[in-house]
C-alpha cells in the first residue's frame, strides 16, 4: 500500500471514528433540557386542561410563536450590527456601545413578551391549577442556579 493510500485510509478511519463517537455520545449522554420544557410539560400534561382551556392556550401559543420569532430575528439583527461595529471599531467605541444597547433592548423586549405570555397563560387556569403552574414558572426561572 502506498503512503498516499495509507494517509487516505487513516483519514477515512478517523472521520468514521469521529462520526461514531458523536452518535454514541448523543445516545449515552443526556440531552440538555430546553428552557421552559418543564413549564410546557406542566401545562400540556399535568394540569388536565379542559377543552376550552386547551383551545384558548393554542391561540395564545400560536400568537406568541409569531411574536417570539420576530423578536428573535430582531436580536439576530442586533447581534449582526454589533459584529459590524466591532469589526469597524476594533474596540469599545460609540458604534459598539450603541449596538450593545440595541441588543439589550431586543433581549429585554423578548423577556417582557415572554412574561406577558406566561401571565396570559396563567389567566386561563382555574384556581386549583395555578399553584402547580406557578411552581413550574419559578423552577423554569431558577433551574440551574445556585
Amino acid at each position: 500500500m502506498t503512503s498516499t493510500k495509507r494517509v487516505v485510509l487513516c483519514a477515512l478511519l478517523a472521520f468514521l471514528a469521529a462520526i461514531g463517537g458523536v452518535f454514541i455520545g448523543r445516545a449515552l449522554l443526556p440531552q440538555p433540557k430546553q428552557p421552559g420544557a418543564a413549564l410546557h410539560e406542566v401545562l400540556h400534561h399535568k394540569l388536565a386542561l379542559d377543552g376550552d382551556q386547551q383551545a384558548r392556550l393554542k391561540v395564545l401559543e400560536d400568537r406568541f410563536a409569531v411574536q417570539r420569532r420576530a423578536l428573535e430575528l430582531e436580536m439576530r439583527a442586533a447581534n449582526a450590527r454589533l459584529a459590524e461595529a466591532i469589526e469597524a471599531e476594533h474596540g469599545n467605541g460609540p458604534r459598539v456601545a450603541a449596538a450593545v444597547d440595541q441588543s439589550h433592548a431586543a433581549m429585554g423586549e423578548l423577556q417582557k413578551a415572554t412574561l406577558a405570555h406566561i401571565f396570559a397563560m396563567r389567566q386561563l387556569l382555574r384556581p386549583d391549577q395555578t399553584s402547580q403552574f406557578d411552581d413550574a414558572v419559578v423552577k423554569a426561572l431558577t433551574d440551574g442556579q445556585g
